[in-house]
């Protein structure tokens, strides 16, 4: 798994804009699919990623929302 991560962000550096486009509330940020887990980005400039998360599908767009939330209120 670790290196199928490492490959993911290595695409991610050499093609930022390769991962979909999220909407809503995690607008802004890019996530790129490795298997069932998710790797979530913000993409800065073009060769500057900023990683936010990686997890499995099923919980990391909540868990990245709710970070973003008390980020934001901190």
């Amino acid at each position: 798994m670790k290196r199928k991560i490492r490959a993911a962000l290595a695409a991610i550096l050499a093609e930022p804009s390769s991962g979909k486009q999220l909407q809503r509330e995690l607008a802004g940020l890019r996530s790129y699919r490795v298997g069932r887990l998710r790797v979530v980005y913000r993409q800065r400039g073009d060769d500057e990623i900023a990683l936010v998360a990686v997890g499995p599908r099923r919980v990391i767009y909540e868990e990245t929302y709710r970070r973003l939330q008390k980020e934001s209120e901190q």
